[in-house]
């Protein structure tokens, strides 16, 4: 396992330098099934698509539903089928990079896999990584599954509309947390009704200018 980890992160490294000489910010989005990381990046194509240049890689195990839900927004799309596979790794990154034109992106995409344990723990060559939970899922994830929480930048908390159905206790989500990653950012957010979404546009916005800008601070 050390053996394939220490292989995926020189190549990560590597990727992760091309992608910084290129001034192209790289998010991976990791979740379990059904969080709303297709959603969250339909919102956010609707959003951004006229200010920003968007490319996204769509992981998944089989088909390309996904892919295709986002094919209305004009955007370079490539679709990574892990054949059973549970995450994503660097080297099929690094496969699928020369099908983007890198020189006329700001920024790419990648919805990993659907799991919170493996795509934790493969180095992509992100900029960083975005936490996707639901509250149908349950307060409980950051607590069993920290290291995703201790490595992401931010987490968007998905369908806060409807916790009222369900046992999500917000003040154990948040208090959970914090006690893993003092410094993340918490996004409470419904993809569907919107709520929310203002403040995470705002915010990728300035992740996307800020490395146009200054590339240097993120690396």
């Amino acid at each position: 396992m050390k053996n394939i980890l220490d292989r995926n992160q020189n190549k990560a490294n590597e990727v992760r330098n091309l992608l910084a000489s290129r001034k192209v910010l790289m998010v991976n989005i990791i979740s379990s099934p059904g969080a709303g990381k297709t959603t969250l990046l339909e919102r956010t194509c609707e959003a951004l698509a006229s200010k920003f240049r968007i490319g996204v890689i769509e992981g998944d195990v089989t088909t390309d539903r996904d892919a295709q839900r986002l094919k209305k927004y004009n955007i370079p799309i490539v679709v990574i089928n892990t054949e059973g596979g549970c995450h994503l790794d660097s080297h099929s990154i690094s496969k699928v990079l020369d099908s983007f034109d890198l020189d006329n992106l700001d920024v790419l995409f990648v919805e990993n896999v659907g799991n919170l344990i493996c795509p934790s723990q493969f180095d992509l060559g992100e900029t960083f990584k975005l936490a996707v939970v639901s509250t149908a899922e349950g307060d409980d994830k950051p607590d069993k599954y920290p290291m995703l929480f201790r490595e992401a930048k931010a987490v968007l908390l998905n369908k806060i509309d409807l916790i009222q159905y369900t046992n999500f206790n917000h003040e154990n989500f948040t208090r959970d947390l914090k006690k893993i990653n003092g410094k993340i950012l918490q996004f409470d957010v419904s993809c569907t009704r919107g709520d929310g979404l203002e403040e995470w546009f705002k915010w990728i916005t300035d992740q996307i200018s800020h490395l146009t800008s200054e590339p240097e601070a993120y690396f």
